[in-house]
């Protein structure tokens, strides 16, 4: 099992995104926990390395767990994506890790990981993805 940390940030009906370098596959910003981190820790630090924003702790809010085989690993390994939503301050940008930042649509579903295709199809459901 592969526990990760997401944030969902949606505006106007598309929501954030992000593509590693070298990668082809678009993902929600996020990531591993460090050893004694709390998901809430994991999510500030994540996003500062990826899209340089500062979350704002106060506001965090949880949004659903979703799990799903983990793309690029052995059949049965299994990534469990635990996602938050969270207000922000700063400019979003790529990071030195990250080589793309986008706006994707329901319509982009195809261009995402196994488990954001399962985020992407609860937040459409839910009318907050177009």
């Amino acid at each position: 099992m592969i526990d990760k940390i997401a944030w969902l940030h949606l505006v106007d009906g598309r929501i954030l995104s992000t593509r590693s370098r070298g990668k082809q596959a678009y993902y929600l910003p996020g990531g591993k926990r460090e050893p004694g981190e709390t998901d809430e820790q994991t999510l500030v630090r994540e996003i500062r390395e990826e899209v340089t924003v500062a979350i704002a702790e106060p506001t965090i809010r949880p949004a659903g767990a979703f799990e799903a085989q983990a793309d690029g690993k052995a059949a049965g390994v299994v990534v469990r994506m635990t996602c938050f939503t969270a207000e922000y301050t700063g400019t979003l940008a790529a990071s030195s890790e990250i080589e793309e930042i986008a706006w994707l649509g329901y319509a982009d579903r195809d261009r995402v990981s196994a488990v954001d295709k399962l985020i992407f199809d609860h937040l459409h459901q839910a009318g907050l993805l177009k």
